[in-house]
């Protein structure tokens, strides 16, 4: 027995000596690992990348695209997701060994991997949402009130993926979770499809999901749009107190006090007339000291301000407080002006307009500036979103060669079709395309000199009504007082250059405009939803603004108006 056991013994250290050098002699004999199919063996191993049946998870891949640096970026076709390759082997972390044992980090192709791994998160998420809505079709398909064992799944599957849509952003890698609920979504879709396989009538439900979105969408712009404009129409805190305090001060003076010196110059026919139609104090002020600060001719200026009865107390009582001189002010309310239309008001009600911006009766006004001012022959009518940059004198020396409006275009000579009045003009109406070129460049309203004379000669005023009752058979034009007032004046108009009239100061959309721009313009129009005077303003543009009001002033500190 002992015999029998020493044997074995011998035996197996035999065979030890035998195998060891063998096994030694085949390792020093092996191939070296720098090549290039055993380095990606290595690296694939490093990266954690399993597979499992020839498959692997799309969770491990995010992790790999988010976590890998130096390298190129392939695409694995059977997964359409992106793959970090890292020096010919897939790597995690971003560094890899090179025979030489190198480790080398990129940091330009790390920002690079990053935008890749976000890029593939932004694609499953719309992926994501496009699941969402296919859902939502094949349940449209059920009968109402079905609780069957597929709708309850296609409403489970839809909190879910909606569940992980509001915690995901495209700068933030999905969670194994969230790629298998995709992958749970999928499979609820394939037996969707199966249950329900009419190709014609799921894309009549699209269409309908569709057209039903579209609608939505557009009530939703409408009512963003409505709540803009009253935003820029109602009266900030600090202008009503104004306004009250103004309307204190008017009703404490004597009458003789409440007149306005020079009141006959108001009709001098060799003056310099200037028009200024609005209800907002400040806004009337910075036009008119802007435009005698600017002024060569200061004493020579008449302002006509026309407000409506409500504020002509207030208005006259800051003119009072702080007369323009050497200018001439005029102030008016438009309830006691005796040669407008009896109609006035309704003439201009047409269409539905939802618009607060073109429902004021001053934007109207401006179409019957004749009857207004009978014993004058030109009057320069400024908006009051307008600020005066440079001396305006100019213009009055202009001959108007029989024109009727002096103004800017709206448009360059690019020939690009933006601002041509066949975009606010109906041009399928045959009344419209037999009386216009559509290719005519739009002028602008805000800085207009006109010549009255030349108005009352044309009878344009006749024109105006004969429009006005036309577009209350048809949709002839788009809202508000431009369209109309590139039909009357039509032929009629004097182009100036743009440096003149600076627009789009009040419009967020609007192009950006440049420093030399605004340094070269005589007049800026903060024409728009964003005016100067509201915390909404464009502080760029606005501090072309303020600089034309004293905000020392006692009833601006206390009504806290300030820069």
């Amino acid at each position: 027995m002992r015999q029998s056991v020493l044997l074995r013994r011998v035996l197996l250290l035999g065979l030890f000596f035998v195998v060891l050098p063998c096994f030694l002699f085949m390792m020093l004999n092996l191939p070296s690992t720098n090549s290039k199919s055993e380095r990606e063996d290595f690296g694939r191993e490093s990266s954690g990348l399993v597979k499992n049946n020839g498959h692997t998870s799309d969770s491990q891949k995010l992790n790999v695209i988010e976590e890998g640096t130096e390298g190129i970026v392939y695409k694995d076709e059977s997964f359409h997701t992106p793959v970090v390759r890292i020096n010919g082997s897939l790597g995690k972390g971003g560094l890899v060994s090179d025979g030489d044992g190198r480790s080398k980090q990129n940091q330009s192709t790390t920002i690079e991997t990053k935008k890749v791994s976000a890029e593939v998160t932004r694609e499953k998420i719309w992926e994501m949402e496009d699941q969402v809505i296919m859902a939502q079709a094949y349940l449209r398909f059920a009968p109402p009130g079905s609780n069957s064992h597929l709708v309850k799944e296609l409403k489970l599957r839809i909190k879910e993926i909606q569940r992980v849509l509001a915690h995901t952003t495209a700068n933030k890698r999905l969670s194994r979770s969230a790629l298998q609920k995709i992958r749970q979504m999928e499979a609820t879709l394939f037996r969707a499809q199966a249950a329900y396989p009419d190709c014609a009538a799921m894309a009549t439900k699209l269409r309908a999901m569709t057209y039903n979105t579209e609608e939505q969408l557009r009530t939703q712009q409408n009512q963003a749009s409505y709540l803009t404009q009253l935003v820029a129409r109602t009266m900030p805190k600090g202008l009503h107190c104004l306004s009250l305090s103004l309307i204190s001060e008017y009703f404490g003076l004597d009458t003789e006090k409440r007149l306005f010196p020079r009141g006959n110059f108001v009709e001098d026919p060799q003056l310099y007339h200037y028009a200024v139609f609005s209800d907002n104090v400040l806004a009337c002020a910075v036009v008119v000291n802007s435009t005698i600060f600017n002024s060569k001719e200061a004493d020579k200026i008449v302002f006509h301000i026309i407000t409506d009865s409500q504020n002509f107390p207030a208005m006259s009582a800051w003119f009072i407080l702080n007369p323009p001189s050497p200018a001439t002010i005029q102030i008016q309310a438009i309830e006691n002006l005796k040669n407008l239309p009896s109609n006035f008001t309704s003439s201009f009600k047409f269409h539905d307009l939802g618009d607060l911006r073109f429902t004021s009766r001053f934007n109207y006004l401006r179409f019957y500036l004749p009857q207004i001012f009978p014993s004058l022959s030109k009057i320069l009518l400024l908006d009051h979103d307008v600020v005066v940059r440079k001396d305006l004198g100019e213009l009055w020396r202009i001959d108007m060669e029989g024109y009727v409006n002096l103004a800017a275009e709206a448009c360059d000579n690019t020939g690009d079709s933006v601002n041509r009045i066949k975009t606010i003009l109906n041009f399928s109406e045959p009344v419209i395309e037999s009386k216009f070129d559509g290719d005519t460049c739009i002028w602008a309203f805000g800085m207009n000199l006109f010549d009255l004379d030349e108005w009352r000669r044309l009878d344009l005023t006749d024109a105006l009504h004969k429009w006005l009752q036309l577009g209350k058979e048809g949709q002839l034009w788009k809202t508000g007082i431009l369209p109309i007032g590139q039909m009357v004046f039509y032929n009629h108009t004097m182009a100036l250059d743009r440096r003149w009239h600076l627009l789009g100061l009040g419009q967020s959309s609007f192009r950006v405009v440049s420093e030399l721009e605004l340094e070269r313009a005589t007049v800026l129009h903060y024409n728009g939803n964003m005016k100067p005077w509201l915390e909404m303003s464009i502080p760029k543009y606005r501090v072309y603004w303020v600089e034309y009001l004293n905000y020392n002033n006692s009833l601006l500190l206390k009504c806290n108006i300030h820069k």
